[in-house]
């Protein structure tokens, strides 16, 4: 990719962080207090985990360590706009070793190369569907070592 291409990838796709809060691991004050109050410890192994086993405190599933693992999600609501293309829903095994703004800019190739290799608008599904795809490949390329899911939404 030239210097020029870069530039116009750099100003066509920007991210925008949803919500800023910091991960749900079980040494983040709020949540260390939240799974003692309920019984639990956090032991470090090679990283803070609830009774030494599970590194977040929210999660779906694990039911042994349920009485102090939280399925309830933080969540934000946030406006969308006209200039809104697409939607990335992922675990953190995606971003651990991929920042967002990447992530963007590999979504916008795949969509404008599909697009450009004549598939009609209505297959926007399999586009994204190829993007987040992408995605995931890139990302154990990256060698992530954690659960790698993606969506990606064109809105």
């Amino acid at each position: 990719m030239s210097v020029d291409e870069d530039l116009k990838w750099k100003n066509q796709f920007k991210s925008i962080l949803m919500n800023e809060l910091v991960p749900t691991q079980p040494d983040r004050p709020d949540e260390l207090r939240r799974v003692e109050a309920l019984g639990g410890r956090i032991l470090c192994w090679d990283c803070p985990r609830v009774l030494g086993v599970l590194s977040t405190s929210r999660s779906f599933g694990d039911y042994l360590l349920k009485p102090y693992i939280s399925s309830d999600p933080e969540l934000t609501v946030t406006g969308r706009t006209e200039k809104d293309e697409f939607l990335i829903l992922a675990s953190d095994g995606l971003w651990d070793v991929i920042s967002s703004e990447m992530a963007c800019r590999v979504i916008g190739k795949c969509l404008e190369v599909l697009a450009s290799d004549g598939h009609p608008c209505g297959v926007a599904n399999s586009a994204a569907k190829e993007a987040a795809a992408v995605l995931v490949r890139l990302a154990i390329s990256r060698g992530s070592v954690d659960n790698i899911s993606v969506v990606v939404v064109k809105l």
